[in-house]
């Protein structure tokens, strides 16, 4: 068997025979640096945002992913015009296998975020990819030619003459390889100073197109010295100088003189030796997984999502979905939000299943995407939206719900002929059951979550209409000894609580004002600014508290209520006092707002005086517009949905 173990840079490979009682243990000792740091890219070319062009990219993203496991260059075409998709990924010559894979995987993650745009371009120190809706595969020169110079030191004039050798040197060698690979080390005279030069073309080219390459390289990146570092990122080829000794040896091979150095050791009692085998697997394991993590530390916690999806029961494979969706399929589809397209699936056994596609131009995918599974799939309750599994294959992230048939409350509540069939009694357990959910994310032992974007639309309804909350992309998790998160503002405008959209102040009060905004729609049946009567044109808010204020609730009451056969007296009196709570929950100040505990229990005691709410924020909507706008101009407002400037 064959164990690899790699801390930092050093490799050992460990190389165990067992045999007639004797045991052959040989080390060989090398170095390697994956160099899978980003230094540069660019999303350039059209936008295509057609489904046959994203089947196309998922699909080019699977090949080249499994040609990159074996090889240290890959090309792919995938489709036909004018969705086809054309793409080339390539490690440098120096670059182990292993290392190889390190750096594609990097380079991976971050291609996504060039979506919706067809063209995109990714330099690392140790390797390269670009993806285009057009076959690239000859250019060697471009408009997106640069350099990167590294103003680390000054350099003496003798490291610069050094500099220019060896830069030189690289160019011709890299000709005369099949490789167009090759690495330079010149020592500058009279001194211990060095310089290290790396340069390799695309595999794709013609000979005259990488000389044509190298030279220009060679002519641009000697415009960063003196500086101790240089990089010169063409369209066909790549070149880097450095005072440090960033190179690899290069991988052995069955004829290479650089291998490493080979110890053998003949053990001839195996009793004796299982032990330190044993022990030797386990430091392996352990510095092989410290090693990875500190590769990936910086890739969007890349790490803890490759370990979840390794628990096959969540782990959904694409092709699975596509076929349960009928390949994404139109007719298929039941929902569209800021975050992702939802389909109606249904597997091989029968089972239906709702599938969340997340939208490809998400800054922060994978962020959310690792927050959404880990967080439903930390905390269950009767009122949360059930998590199946996920799949990350794919330029893509998908997430797998239980299906719900009567969609969102939304549907209900905000229109005239669906809203007939939800009568007061349903409403009144909707209400409770969110509150309920909204308990359990706040207060349980596992982890306390903050959901930041409840809304109708969010509350999904199962066959018996009970409430379920779902999209948890923008939920954040807690602790107990912090009293307030400051955060970029994401969430709906209209459900945002004062301090959060002014401050970036979070907590659980702002989950409190945005289900206070939800009781007064669930009463109303208007949706914030919008009503079923045209001429309205008062904020909900304003409207809930004037007719507070005047005893006129009444006339605040959706009129689809007043048709179910339900005692008019009861109603009136548990429909004002859902109205009285959603206002003490929209409080501007935060300290007055009742935590969910207590709101539930003020909606279910209705014996219990309650207190006067103060006045809510929002009432003058120009002042709530300018204020909004004097915010975006502070601070970074992130991941808000829709454009209103005031409760809808």
């Amino acid at each position: 068997m064959v164990l690899q173990l790699k801390m930092g840079k050093p490799i050992h490979t460990i190389i165990i025979f067992i045999a007639s009682g004797v045991i052959l243990l040989l080390v060989s000792t090398s170095e390697g640096d994956a160099r899978s740091q980003i230094i540069e890219m660019f999303c350039d070319g059209r936008e295509n945002n057609q489904p046959k062009y994203l089947n196309n990219a998922i699909r080019f993203a699977e090949i080249i992913s499994k040609q990159m496991l074996t090889s240290h260059n890959a090309t792919v075409s995938e489709g036909t015009s004018p969705n086809k998709v054309y793409g080339l990924s390539q490690c440098y010559g120096d670059l182990s296998v292993q290392d190889c894979q390190l750096c594609y995987a990097q380079m991976r993650t971050f291609l996504p975020f060039c979506y919706p745009k067809t063209g995109a371009r990714i330099y690392c120190d140790g390797c390269f990819m670009r993806v285009q809706s057009y076959s690239f595969f000859e250019e060697y020169m471009g408009s997106r030619d640069t350099i990167v110079c590294g103003n680390k030191l000054r350099k003496s004039t003798m490291f610069q003459d050094s500099t220019r050798k060896a830069v030189k040197d690289a160019v011709t060698d890299a000709l005369r390889n099949r490789s167009y690979f090759s690495r330079e080390e010149v020592t500058t005279a009279g001194s211990n100073d060095s310089v290290y030069v790396l340069a390799e073309c695309w595999k794709t080219l013609s000979p005259s197109s990488c000389r044509a390459c190298l030279m220009n390289a060679s002519a641009s990146i000697t415009n960063c010295l003196p500086w101790s570092e240089g990089r010169a990122l063409n369209t066909g080829c790549f070149m880097r100088y450095s005072d440090t000794n960033f190179l690899n040896p290069i991988p052995a091979t069955s004829n290479s003189s650089n291998r490493g150095r080979i110890t053998a050791i003949v053990v001839s009692t195996i009793s004796s030796v299982v032990v330190f085998i044993v022990a030797v697997m386990i430091v392996v394991s352990i510095a092989k997984r410290r090693y990875i993590h500190q590769k990936r530390k910086d890739s969007y916690d890349v790490e803890k999502l490759a370990t979840m999806l390794t628990d096959i029961s969540l782990n959904f494979k694409y092709s699975t979905l596509e076929k349960a969706t009928g390949n994404w399929d139109e007719s298929n589809k039941i929902g569209q939000g800021g975050f992702g397209t939802v389909y109606k699936g249904v597997l091989s056994d029968g089972r239906e299943i709702a599938v969340k596609r997340l939208f490809l131009n998400h800054k922060l995918r994978a962020v959310d995407f690792y927050n959404e599974v880990n967080l439903i799939n930390s905390v269950q309750h009767k009122n949360l939206v059930r998590l199946l599994g996920c799949s990350c294959s794919g330029p893509e992230s998908i997430l797998v719900y239980e299906f719900l048939p009567n969609m969102s409350l939304d549907r209900y509540i905000f229109d005239d002929i669906k809203g007939t069939e939800l009568g007061w009694q349903n409403r009144f357990k909707i209400i409770t059951g969110i509150a309920e959910g909204l308990i359990h994310l706040h207060e349980n032992t596992v982890s306390r979550i903050i959901h930041r974007d409840i809304k109708a639309s969010n509350i999904l309804l199962d066959f018996r209409l009970q409430p379920k909350i779902a999209d948890f992309g923008l939920a954040r998790s807690f602790q107990d000894d912090k009293s307030h998160i400051s955060t970029a503002i994401a969430g709906t405008l209209g459900y945002i609580a004062p301090e959060y959209l002014a401050h970036g102040q979070l907590t659980e009060k702002a989950d409190v004002y945005s289900f206070g905004v939800l009781l007064l729609e669930v009463v109303s049946g208007m949706e914030n600014n919008r009503s079923k009567i045209t001429e309205f044109t008062d904020s909900l808010v304003s409207t809930a508290w004037k007719h507070f204020n005047q005893g006129t609730m009444g006339e605040f009451f959706d009129p689809n209520l007043m048709m179910h056969k339900y005692p008019n007296i009861i109603f009136q009196k548990v429909a004002k006092r859902v109205v009285h709570v959603g206002l003490l929950c929209i409080q501007e100040a935060s300290s007055l707002r009742p935590s969910m505990s207590e709101a539930l229990r003020m909606l279910a005691k209705d014996d219990e005086t309650l207190p006067v709410p103060s006045d809510p924020p929002f009432l003058n909507e120009e002042t709530m517009e300018l204020d909004i706008f004097q915010n975006s101009l502070g601070s970074s407002v992130a991941t808000v949905s829709h454009s209103h400037f005031y409760p809808r």
